[in-house]
């Protein structure tokens, strides 16, 4: 990750929402249809392992998103997600609307973007996170940036990130490595 400073470490402790975009960030970006007019969308699935350690260790995560998917309806599903607001043209509503329903201070949430409409987001949150091949203009409201891309391991990153900074890492390698 860059932009990981004494600073963001601090930040990263005191998380306890991830607000996640999907095109992009969780997905490659790109959008695929079938011959019948279905959507297709490819999920990491080291990025969803990171996203249920979260959750276990009792991190909200939600999904705000621009676009309307059945896949990213059931990939949030099977992941735990429980919030998820798609077809947001405003994502300032949701925003506030999670804010007072786990009533968070803007300090102990987290938003990962990839492009401009993320930016109304980034500037809200206590932590903006951009991923790797983000826009470059995106990148500049981004307190750290991933190494990894989009769809490509990056929200894994952002995960163990987080995870690591609130102390929680070793033990669940120690878990892992006992089961």
């Amino acid at each position: 990750m860059k932009g990981v400073t004494d600073e963001t470490i601090e930040l990263a402790r005191h998380i306890t929402m991830l607000i996640l975009d999907v095109d992009g960030v969780l997905t490659d970006g790109s959008i695929v249809f079938d011959n019948e007019g279905n959507e297709l969308k490819t999920f990491n699935v080291k990025d969803g392992h990171g996203i249920k350690m979260l959750i276990n260790e009792g991190v909200i995560l939600a999904i705000i998103t621009g676009r309307t998917s059945n896949a990213v309806q059931r990939r949030a599903v099977e992941l735990g997600i429980k919030d998820i607001y798609q077809g947001c043209d405003n994502k300032i509503a949701a925003y506030e609307d999670l804010k007072i329903k786990y009533a968070l201070h803007f300090t102990s949430i987290a938003c990962v973007g990839d492009d401009v409409a993320d930016i109304p987001l980034m500037t809200r949150v206590g932590l903006p996170i951009a991923v790797g091949d983000a826009v470059e203009d995106i990148k500049k409201f981004a307190r750290v940036v991933t190494t990894k891309d989009g769809g490509r391991g990056a929200v894994r990153q952002i995960c163990d990130f987080l995870l690591k900074y609130k102390g929680i890492m070793g033990r669940i390698i120690d878990d892992y490595s006992k089961a």
